[in-house]
């Protein structure tokens, strides 16, 4: 697909970034002698790098963002149009893709209807902990402060969305957190005997998985809790399903202590797991969602705290108390190309029907992984939702024995040199960073995937024999 037109200051570019770029999440030592990977160029669900080899990309931009592949122009055109009429506002004020979007958005959330615009998935989760604490002061006397929040979850990089980050490996050398974070258990089923309880499966672990959640709450007392916050679906965590009748209960016991439900919808969000929003799987009806990555499909930045008419309502309530109203602004969520290049996000997975690309392609890829775990006896377990998903490597399935950390990225490393990239849990959670991760483009077809696993069955033989 490249072009050449690199070919002559490609190595300059590599030699900036060596010199001047800090890369996310890597360790430079190894650029002193090697060059760092620079991509290129990407179209569909293919990326090329600078030496013209392609990869499929399987983990949609690295990180669960380019939900609807590369090079869409539509979407670029968007915002170019958008940039020339009106770059920025301060969020004070309006503009009109963010109400067009906003309404747009809230359209297909019903029970909800307020969408406060930020820039990054940790920035909107931080919005939603600052509403928390300042409604707690408000109509608590300031007593329910406490924010839960579960383990193996993972909601950002500030030191805020530390301090409610169930990965300890993230949140090392950078303490001390934040008080007033509480820990709940995880609900990995596959980890059950991990927590102590056994064997159950199915709904009555799905009972006391959210039951752990109550005990928490009665621990640290009811009045002094005020909000919740969850992953739909768990993600580097491990690609955590929940059990059945998890969130159900979980509803319940949120309503019977008046705590606000926050779902951290920064990688589920707009498809990712076949509805336009993971806890729709479910039935339940939360008090904010927060949303960031497939938003705009990387397009362009953009996030969003979206919550109820109630919540909001709090924040005008005696308007003649100067300080009665969020206290908040986002620089960035001032931009109109997030929104602009949301809309035709958007647009672009109503009018290919990606929802329900994702629905048939996911099943397919977890009826395949579920044949690779056949063949393959480090494949603990597989699990996922829509285009989203997770192996567990382990090296005695009896025990469930995690596989070396070490040997998974090497599965990693191998794909990669297949033209493959995916992903894998990673220096998150002590000696549980063994799920080989997938999050292809909601375009996938069987062909991407057929192509995905093949590279994955190809580097578990070569790494485990």
């Amino acid at each position: 697909m490249m072009d050449g037109k690199f070919d002559n200051d490609i190595q300059a570019v590599v030699d900036a970034d060596r010199a001047h770029v800090w890369h996310h999440l890597s360790q430079h030592k190894p650029y002193e002698t090697t060059d760092p990977r620079i991509i290129v160029e990407g179209k569909g669900m293919r990326v090329w790098d600078q030496h013209g080899k392609e990869h499929l990309d399987a983990v949609s931009g690295g990180v669960w963002t380019v939900n609807v592949g590369y090079g869409r122009e539509s979407i670029a055109n968007a915002v170019r149009d958008q940039l020339i009429k009106l770059n920025y506002f301060a969020g004070s004020a309006g503009s009109i893709p963010g109400a067009l979007f906003s309404e747009k958005l809230l359209s297909k959330m019903p029970g909800l209807s307020r969408a406060y615009y930020c820039n990054s998935g940790s920035e909107a989760n931080e919005k939603a902990f600052k509403m928390v604490r300042q409604i707690a002061h408000k109509r608590y006397g300031g007593k329910k402060t406490k924010i839960l929040y579960r383990d193996r979850d993972y909601h950002g990089t500030t030191i805020g969305c530390l301090s409610a980050g169930g990965q300890d490996e993230r949140n090392m050398q950078y303490g001390p957190l934040a008080p007033d974070f509480i820990r709940v258990p995880h609900c990995l089923e596959y980890r059950a005997a991990d927590q102590g309880w056994g064997d159950l499966s199915g709904e009555a672990y799905g009972q006391r998985a959210a039951d752990a959640i109550e005990e928490v709450i009665l621990r640290e007392g009811p009045d002094t809790v005020g909000g919740l916050c969850l992953e739909p679906v768990t993600a580097g965590g491990g690609v955590i399903t929940p059990p059945l009748g998890y969130w159900q209960r979980v509803q319940e016991i949120c309503k019977k202590y008046d705590i606000l439900l926050h779902i951290d919808e920064v990688v589920c969000g707009v498809g990712r797991t076949g509805t336009w929003f993971g806890y729709q799987h479910y039935g339940i009806q939360p008090d904010f969602v927060t949303m960031a990555k497939g938003v705009a499909s990387g397009y362009a930045a953009i996030a969003v705290c979206v919550t109820t008419e109630e919540v909001f309502n709090m924040f005008k309530d005696n308007a003649e108390d100067p300080l009665n109203y969020f206290r908040d602004i986002s620089t960035f969520g001032g931009c109109t190309a997030g929104p602009a290049a949301a809309l035709e996000n958007m647009r672009i997975i109503e009018d290919e029907a990606l929802l329900e690309n994702t629905t048939a392609m996911g099943e397919y890829m977890l009826d395949q992984l579920a044949g690779l775990q056949d063949k393959h006896a480090v494949i603990g377990d597989v699990r996922g939702k829509g285009l989203f998903l997770g192996a567990e490597l382990v090296s005695d399935r009896v025990s469930k024995t995690p596989a070396a950390e070490k040997l998974v990225q090497a599965v990693v490393g191998d794909c990669n040199a297949q033209g493959v990239i995916i992903g894998a849990t990673n220096r998150s959670v002590p000696g549980y960073n063994n799920t080989l991760c997938f999050s292809p483009a909601l375009i996938a077809t069987k062909d991407d995937i057929d192509q995905i696993l093949t590279s994955v069955d190809n580097a578990l033989t070569k790494v485990f024999g």
